[in-house]
């Protein structure tokens, strides 16, 4: 097949999707609105659009998107993201179009009486749609669009790649964590993913268990007000501000500590990380929100609390923090859940049959 995608380049999932149907041999186009963070991948035509801001700069994109599909010729157009990229979709004038929306675009542009005609629209005219959260399923069916035309895809993550293995001496120096226990996020420092409930639950955690370090991997646009928060609850040598790690780092890190934790406000389906750590063996303890009821039993393969409540977060960490067994009993649980539910393979060759449905359509 010839598949076309428009999907920003500085996205892991972009690139993860990318790459599997280059490496099955398809024809790939690549068109992103943003900078690529990833190394260039083989047999993938990739062009970038920059400037596309403001109505002359987006008619200006739009303008570019159409002739590299015009002079590509695709057999599918694949938007992901319904915001921006299937505006760009819709300007290119080509069909059938293949559109991913990811959560954010549809739940909060639907608000917005600009965006709301244009996330309609691409809804309405794709041949399918694809998202990865029932809910989300939901949301997209109240702008018109039947059932069948909508599909359950996950993101999925490589569990091979992220697996269970040794914890790595070198990582734990290079972040001086000594014996220490760590619990780890994997969440940028954004409002949703609301890290400051996080660290006022650090003091509490530190009352049983003051050996234990906190390990924040990511970046945003809260750091300086994460860091100062962090000194004003007097946690400051304790919680590590470890900016990104690379993706092909992270199963040797997310290996070498002891709990992940995530207290995001919202998630489309289960986020990335989350199956990432679960994926490695790691013990979870997640907010009840979106649809993470649906991925953790609470109590059998991690522990759900309420979003923005810290005291029932410090509970669930040192519960878990001073039990050994039910470390590994969660890990190995929920490393089952997403061998059964979330493999990148398993979910990449299901959108392979959509492609091919599509193309019988067409």
């Amino acid at each position: 097949m010839k598949l076309c995608f428009l999907a920003g380049a500085n996205s892991i999932h972009s690139y993860r999707w990318i790459k599997f149907f280059a490496e099955a041999g398809h024809e790939i186009t690549w068109i992103s609105l943003a900078p690529s963070i990833f190394e260039s991948l083989p047999r993938v035509r990739y062009f970038e659009i920059k400037g596309a801001s403001g109505p002359i700069g987006l008619l200006r994109a739009a303008a570019k998107v159409r002739k590299i599909v015009a002079h590509f010729q695709p057999d599918i157009l694949h938007a992901h993201y319904v915001g921006i990229y299937g505006v760009m979709g819709l300007l290119s004038g080509f069909d059938p179009i293949v559109a991913t929306p990811w959560g954010s675009d549809v739940i909060y542009g639907k608000k917005s009486p600009l965006k709301r005609p244009f996330i309609a629209r691409i809804l309405r005219r794709a041949a399918v749609i694809t998202c990865d959260a029932w809910h989300m399923r939901d949301e997209v069916m109240r702008f018109g669009v039947p059932a069948e035309r909508i599909h359950i895809i996950n993101f999925g993550i490589d569990a091979e790649r992220f697996s269970p293995r040794p914890p790595s001496l070198a990582i734990r120096a290079a972040n001086h964590l000594g014996d220490a226990p760590t619990v780890i996020s994997l969440r940028n420092f954004e409002p949703v993913y609301d890290i400051p409930t996080l660290l006022k639950a650090v003091p509490k955690v530190l009352e049983q268990h003051p050996d234990t370090r906190f390990m924040l991997v990511g970046r945003g646009t809260l750091e300086a007000e994460l860091k100062a928060l962090a000194s004003q609850l007097g946690i400051d040598h304790v919680v590590r501000f470890v900016g990104f790690v690379p993706n092909d780092q992270l199963p040797d890190t997310l290996c070498s500590l002891d709990v992940y934790v995530s207290t995001s406000l919202s998630d489309a389906g289960i986020a990335a990380s989350t199956a990432e750590a679960m994926a490695c063996g790691l013990p979870v303890v997640i907010t009840d929100s979106g649809e993470n009821a649906q991925w953790i039993n609470d109590g059998e393969n991690g522990y759900l609390v309420p979003v923005s409540q810290p005291d029932a977060l410090a509970d669930r960490l040192n519960r878990l923090l001073g039990d050994a067994e039910l470390r590994q009993r969660f890990g190995s649980a929920g490393r089952a859940t997403i061998q059964a539910r979330n493999d990148y393979r398993t979910e990449m060759n299901k959108m392979e049959t959509l492609y091919q449905q599509v193309l019988v359509s067409k």
